[in-house]
């Protein structure tokens, strides 16, 4: 684990990366927020790439909560079982999607605590879904934050909520919007587990990562 970045370091890490890229977006296809929150359930221990694949068809035919429990756990099943852990993740989305119109009238809610009471969903989904939808500045720590954050010095932590705490106490306010999704993409792409791509990397001299790969 590296030791915390100090604040100067951090904004030009930051500015770096909003030069690069001013509006960074989440992978996840949705068309609105009820399909956001299922997307981002469904990813959990799978690739954006393969959940997009599987939810395209899905999502024509169940963008409301209704619609999913008119589709039942079967007809979901067959649209996402190349996504790993389908079975429970179905089940997930029709109990969720039952709740949702029983005691939501079919609205998805805005606060961490009733999205986190929905089945399938956890911390870290309610933060993608209220950072990407009502744009609150939640830090969603996936396992590419968590790598990024402990190797930069950018975010240390010995675990996921230390992490996020790291993130919201030293990452400056300015940015606080978009960090997980810069830090998500340049986890996903450039900060790789296994041989990261440090030659390439725009922050590299700024990076408290000892074994760079250059």
């Amino acid at each position: 684990m590296a030791k915390q970045l100090d604040y100067h370091t951090i904004r030009e890490i930051f500015t770096r990366f909003q030069n690069a890229e001013p509006e960074p977006k989440g992978e996840l296809e949705h068309v609105n927020v009820y399909t956001l929150l299922v997307a981002v359930a469904l990813s959990a221990q799978a690739t954006d790439a393969g959940v997009n694949k599987a939810t395209r068809a899905l999502f024509k035919i169940a963008d409301t909560p209704q619609k999913m429990l008119d589709l039942g756990v079967d007809g979901l099943t067959e649209h996402i079982k190349t996504i790993g852990l389908f079975r429970q993740k179905a089940k997930n989305v029709i109990k969720m999607s039952q709740i949702l119109v029983e005691d939501y009238d079919g609205i998805v809610p805005n606060s961490r605590a009733a999205l986190q009471s929905l089945p399938g969903v956890g911390r870290k989904t309610a933060n993608v879904v209220l950072n990407m939808w009502w744009h609150l500045p939640s830090q969603a720590v996936d396992t590419h934050i968590f790598r990024f954050g402990n190797r930069s010095g950018v975010a240390p932590g010995k675990d996921v909520d230390a992490v996020e705490r790291a993130i919201e106490d030293n990452i400056p306010a300015d940015f606080q919007l978009h960090a997980h999704h810069w830090m998500i993409l340049h986890g996903r792409y450039t900060c790789v587990a296994r041989k990261p791509k440090c030659a390439a990397c725009l922050i590299r001299d700024l990076c408290q990562f000892e074994d760079k790969n250059l």
